[in-house]
């Protein structure tokens, strides 16, 4: 088992020297993938999964836009089409002064097993650019958006290959991109999820991810006969997956005491309320201001600064009984891991992308605490895109009920699938196994009946 995780990732490491969180999702995945390998020998003999490590196709290009003041800037654009065998390519643009060949690689070779698991038929891929949205005006965002998809529109299309928003890409973003797409090409089709409900969105698409994440924490903590309520949870960034995953457990009888941003979190012991939550959603969707702002508001809470210096986050240093990071990649450590377990911590559902180490990971599964990593928890998102594209064809939308209790519905598949293969693969309450085999099954199979190609 360990040999052929070392054998994938030192070619990983040898073709994209430097691509540590690309580096670290391959390993990740070939853990599980190994226990295939051990029963299933035709698919080593394939190389599937060495295949699906290799993006069907890299698109870079320069994204020149004027800002303002009439200052030329010059930002970098990238489409990564990872893998269309069980659909067209479905995955988020981000922009974000992060963003590198690297972790849009990660981003998208996730993609893949998280839309295999929906069931819906959708590839992998991901996008974005190094381009900071925050702090520029309207004009800015659009002037930058039309210069972007000034190329990208070469590249995508409703059967071809469908973004939607990320880090940084939300509605506004979304907009001028749709705007400029459909001027390009002269046809109004669904090119994007994450659209506007007045032109082609979804109801429910904006909540999705969060509400995603609790539901297959429902569904765990109902294995052990437990419901979400009278407990506290804890609850990393304040965008949007942080936001309607709050407002889903608070649904549901949870008490959220946490929240953060890029400058720090704030703990809130009473428990943020509804009426907080708004607050907290005019300060970042409309002001796009900082949650240290919650402290000026209510008194019962304290802010605590991110020390970049520091070896663990204090956020996940507080008493609780669920845990749900929202925010970005690596944002729990082992040592982060280990505080949460220490302060009662047995349920974690995670909202973003790869937000635990590998180290954090292994603590988690070796301690037997209810895991489900971000390809199975924040599936939903991608889910009901993928019912988006649905009602673009039909060209009919649905009740804002009709895709809430859809969304539902494939996380509770999502959960069977993850618990019912861990089991079949002898790792019983391994989600991580379940999600990771579950999704590379359907995408290994298909690969296998189109050939080599």
């Amino acid at each position: 088992m360990k040999e052929f995780t070392k054998e994938v990732l030192d070619m990983a490491k040898a073709k994209d020297p430097g691509e540590t969180e690309f580096h670290q999702a391959v390993e990740e995945v070939a853990d599980s993938i190994a226990l295939v390998y051990e029963r299933h020998p035709e698919y080593r003999t394939a190389k599937v999964f060495e295949r699906i490590m290799e993006p069907e196709r890299v698109i870079m290009f320069r994204v020149p836009w004027m800002d303002d003041q009439g200052e030329i800037h010059i930002n970098r654009g990238f489409r990564i089409e990872m893998n269309s065998a069980i659909g067209p390519y479905k995955g988020g643009l981000r922009f974000h002064p992060s963003v590198n060949l690297g972790i849009l690689k990660f981003l998208a070779f996730e993609q893949v097993f998280k839309n295999s698991l929906t069931s819906l038929p959708m590839g992998g891929g991901k996008g974005g650019s190094d381009f900071d949205p925050k702090g520029k005006s309207d004009n800015e965002v659009m002037r930058f958006c039309q210069s972007f998809m000034s190329e990208l529109f070469r590249h995508i299309g409703h059967n071809t290959d469908v973004p939607a928003g990320d880090i940084g890409v939300g509605g506004r973003e979304i907009g001028f991109l749709f705007g400029f797409y459909k001027k390009l090409k002269n046809e109004f089709t669904g090119v994007l999820t994450g659209k506007g409900l007045n032109w082609g969105g979804s109801l429910i698409r904006p909540e999705a991810t969060g509400y995603g994440a609790v539901y297959i924490a429902a569904e765990m903590l109902a294995t052990r006969g437990e419901t979400f309520e009278g407990k506290t949870c804890l609850v990393s960034g304040s965008g949007n997956v942080a936001q309607y995953t709050t407002e889903k457990l608070l649904d549901l009888g949870g008490k959220v005491v946490t929240l953060s941003d890029s400058n720090g979190h704030i703990y809130d012991p009473e428990g943020i309320s509804r009426e907080k939550l708004e607050f907290v959603l005019e300060l970042k969707n409309v002001k796009r201001g900082r949650i240290k702002e919650y402290v000026e508001k209510y008194r019962s809470a304290t802010y605590t600064p991110m020390d970049p210096g520091a070896d663990f986050n204090p956020l996940w240093d507080h008493k609780a009984q669920c845990a749900f990071p929202s925010a970005t990649q690596n944002e729990i450590n082992k040592k982060d891991a280990q505080n949460l377990l220490n302060n009662g911590v047995y349920c974690v559902s995670e909202g973003a992308n790869m937000p635990t180490s590998n180290d954090g990971v292994k603590l988690f599964i070796e301690k037997g605490i209810l895991y489900a990593p971000g390809k199975a928890a924040n599936a939903g998102g991608v889910a009901v895109s993928g019912l988006e594209m649905t009602q673009n064809s039909m060209r009919l939308p649905w009740t804002r009920q009709e895709v809430d209790d859809r969304l539902r519905m494939i996380m509770k598949n999502i959960h069977k699938t993850c618990v019912e293969t861990a089991e079949r693969f002898n790792t019983p309450g391994n989600y991580v196994n379940g999600a990771n085999i579950g999704g590379f099954l359907k995408v290994a199979n298909a690969m296998l009946d189109q050939g080599l190609v």
